[in-house]
């Protein structure tokens, strides 16, 4: 049985909330779904941008995008799954395996955003590795990081 709050989660925040009341930017536990064997899949919110209050542009989702999965493949390789986008264009989904500590996502996501103000160029952003790399701008990548870096000590501030 999964302990939320013995993860570092506030209990009352995971699952589906009123979107009308989230702060951004956040991270919280959205979801978690425990396997016969005792594995768990856990989703994290990694909330950008106020729902229906403001938008990211498909080039810095695009490019962020990359970041994210550059990112979490490196610093959690056994435990990293997947990262989508949301389609309200307000953030991105994570998808962990066996790890849902907020204090090791917290942590791995801000030595990400860091990673990514020193960047020299978009990870993948290449013919071979994207199905649109012309689509894509660092300039606009490391903006956005600075911005939610900005915000690091709110990121638990769900609503």
């Amino acid at each position: 049985m999964v302990d939320v709050k013995a993860l570092g989660w506030d209990p009352a925040t995971v699952g589906e909330l009123d979107h009308r009341l989230l702060k951004a930017p956040h991270v919280k536990l959205r979801s978690y779904n425990e396997g016969p064997n005792g594995d768990v899949v856990y989703c994290i919110d990694l909330r950008i941008n106020r729902p229906n209050v403001e938008f990211l542009s498909s080039t810095e989702m695009h490019s962020f995008e990359h970041f994210l999965l550059y990112g979490f493949q490196k610093y959690m390789p056994q435990n990293f799954l997947s990262v989508g986008l949301m389609g309200c264009q307000t953030g991105f989904y994570l998808v962990l395996y066996n790890e849902g500590r907020a204090q090791k996502i917290f942590e791995t996501y801000e030595q990400i955003l860091k990673d990514i103000l020193v960047a020299t160029e978009v990870p993948y952003a290449n013919i071979a590795q994207c199905g649109n790399y012309r689509n894509h701008s660092l300039e606009m990548a490391q903006n956005l990081a600075r911005r939610v870096l900005a915000a690091r000590d709110r990121w638990a501030e769900i609503v």
